[in-house]
């Protein structure tokens, strides 16, 4: 069982079949003020608040969608034979999630109503090769297209990849920034006005008035999570009638996305593209010897280095040590403080290749593709977490060549226990197992405040991010008249078999051995799940990524399988409780008792399984509840 304590110290035992009535517990923004007491009305105000305001943003989600749907867009025809043959001309295999959200933007852009469909994916994972196609079908029906970037520096480089990809056909790409001369904006707002710009390319500027559109079929706003709500306010007004296509780098907690995915048009591209080789993160005592040398091995190979050092006020001492052990590499710095057109002056050189080792803060931009940078070097990595170590170590491994991800501690931490515990879960979280999704897991409830605003944010840390979650599917489910579907609630209880590992009498229980799932996080989780099954397919399923992830069941694990099978079966049949006492079948709807005499074979007629078998028969005979 799961043992909660209180304020106060009170204890709550939860037994473990009942796991999916507890979630962890996730803040999105600051720390909760304390624990509640059992039996207290602190959480219960919290939830009702929270319950509240989940009703006004659902509300307001599907108020924005229903306006776009109820005014009539423009239906795109669909694929011309020059969309095939350019769509064929892309160098690199499409991922399975990568097609799935190619298909459906088009279907949505051939639709009549207005698409606002929201692309999530990793940084490289291809979401711009959506958006490019889905430009040059707006293109092709004689619409022209904005694409909206959060940077000067990522919109450059969206042009340069834009004109790269559609250079063989004739399709007029052009970049507004300040980078531009003014003469050079006028001739492109001219040119914007009169229709001979298919594809605009820019940054907040876009949004300004004096931009005006000759005829606007699609808008592409990239890294969403960047924008403030403000502006999330202004495409929705500006572009009212337009085709929205967004694209977010922060991935979505698949909680958030079945909640969302009720409100909005959403695809997520999880799969790797092929090839992408792990980056190897090797876990260091600070050595320049060792600094020199992943610096030296880089730049040998043609590439460029990130050498990660987050205090400003050392960071010039830091590129003059970089300095000294390599004399000659082209060094430059990178950091908040700097002015804005210095920074992304900076940024443009290291993309353009004139920079060897950037030495800077955290700045470095999320957005970016730099696929020469494949060696990031992170000073005091033990001041990061984990979410922080993996947004960073994206900033490196692009492109098909090997990386490297060097984390470096002082030498006296290495030796501290405490120390020593973080280095541990950092080494787990270097594997692309288990520790790389706690640190995906951490990265996404970072992200989540971004997607949910300010104000919400508030009530997913009052009661924790996964309640939020469930909360908003039920009530988006709700406003859209959608009948919720009920929690299956039938308890099993059968005197032969022990559902605990303390009490079993060696095979013969029906549970999740320790030696089978070793960390006990993993058995509650898993436990959970099995609880929230609610069909035979969704055990299929459970069953088959236990298979995969943890080897051959052993044969308690095959009984708690067979016991949640009679536990669906039950409840579709309308039964509330499954109980076996001394050979005798007890079968309960509501108060209403149903004994079937001693048809279950004793324990010495036959094995276990035999008998879980027997007890599915006999319900399943009664057939569903009418």
């Amino acid at each position: 069982m799961l043992t909660l304590e209180y304020a106060g110290g009170s204890l709550l035992h939860v037994p473990v079949e009942q796991a999916h009535l507890v979630g962890r517990y996730v803040g999105v923004g600051k720390r909760p003020a304390g624990l509640d007491e059992l039996g207290g009305s602190r959480w219960g105000k919290a939830a009702l608040h929270a319950q509240q305001a989940v009703m006004d943003y659902a509300a307001q989600l599907l108020q924005v969608q229903a306006e776009r749907r109820h005014h009539s867009g423009f239906a795109f025809a669909p694929d011309t034979t020059w969309q095939r043959e350019f769509e064929e001309a892309f160098v690199y295999k499409e991922t399975p999630d990568q097609e799935t959200a190619i298909v459906d933007t088009k279907k949505d852009m051939e639709s009549a109503r207005s698409m606002d469909r929201l692309i999530c994916g990793d940084v490289g994972f291809g979401k711009t090769e959506v958006a490019i196609r889905a430009a040059f079908k707006a293109v092709m029906n004689g619409k022209q297209v904005a694409v909206l970037a959060p940077t000067t520096v990522l919109a450059q480089q969206h042009d340069r990849t834009f004109r790269e990809r559609m250079a063989d056909y004739p399709v007029r790409i052009d970049l507004l920034s300040r980078f531009r001369s003014k003469k050079e904006q006028r001739q492109t707002l001219a040119s914007l006005r009169a229709g001979t710009v298919d594809i605009l390319i820019g940054t907040h500027r876009l949004l300004q008035t004096d931009v005006v559109f000759h005829d606007l079929g699609l808008m592409v706003v990239d890294e969403e999570q960047r924008f403030g709500v403000k502006h999330k306010e202004q495409f929705k007004q500006i572009f009212k009638l337009v085709d929205m296509l967004t694209l977010s780098a922060t991935p979505i907690p698949r909680t958030l996305y079945l909640a969302l995915v009720g409100a909005r048009d959403m695809s997520q591209i999880e799969t790797p593209p092929p090839n992408r080789l792990p980056v190897e993160t090797i876990v260091a005592a600070y050595d320049e010897r060792l600094i020199r040398s992943a610096i030296q091995r880089e730049l040998g190979r043609g590439g460029q280095v990130y050498f990660l050092h987050n205090r400003v006020h050392s960071i010039n001492r830091a590129r003059d040590r970089i300095r000294n052990l390599a004399p000659d590499a082209r060094i430059e710095i990178a950091h908040g403080q700097m002015e804005e057109e210095e920074l992304e002056t900076v940024m443009m050189r290291f993309v353009a290749g004139e920079i060897d080792v950037l030495v800077s803060t955290t700045i470095i931009e999320s957005g970016l593709d730099i696929p020469r940078a494949n060696t990031i070097l992170i000073d005091r990595a033990d001041h990061f977490g984990l979410a922080d170590l993996y947004q960073l170590r994206g900033r490196v491994g692009r492109s098909q060549m090997k990386a490297y991800a060097y984390l470096l501690l002082p030498r006296h931490l290495m030796m501290e226990q405490q120390a020593r515990k973080r280095v541990s879960a950092i080494q787990q979280y270097s594997r692309l197992g288990a520790g790389f999704k706690v640190a995906m897991r951490d990265l996404e409830i970072r992200g989540a405040g971004n997607i949910l605003g300010t104000a919400q944010s508030g009530h997913a840390t009052a009661i924790g991010f996964e309640l939020y979650c469930q909360l908003l599917k039920q009530t988006i489910a709700k406003l859209k008249g959608e009948k919720p579907s009920p929690r299956i609630e039938a308890r099993v209880r059968l005197d032969f078999l022990p559902m605990s590992e303390d009490h079993a009498r060696g095979d013969a229980g029906a549970f999740i051995p320790r030696s089978y799932m070793t960390e006990s996080r993993q058995r509650i989780e898993a436990y959970r799940r099995l609880a929230e099954v609610a069909r035979e397919d969704d055990l299929r399923l459970l069953s088959d990524e236990w298979r995969d992830r943890f080897g051959k069941f052993p044969l308690p694990v095959v009984h708690l399988l067979d016991v949640t099978r009679v536990r669906l079966a039950a409840a579709a049949a309308g039964i509330s409780s499954v109980e076996v006492e001394e050979n005798k079948l007890l079968l309960h709807r509501g108060v209403n008792l149903i004994m079937i005499g001693s048809r279950i074979p004793r324990l010495g007629d036959g094995a276990t399984i035999r008998r879980l078998d027997e007890i599915l028969g006999l319900i399943r005979e009664l057939g569903p509840r009418n």
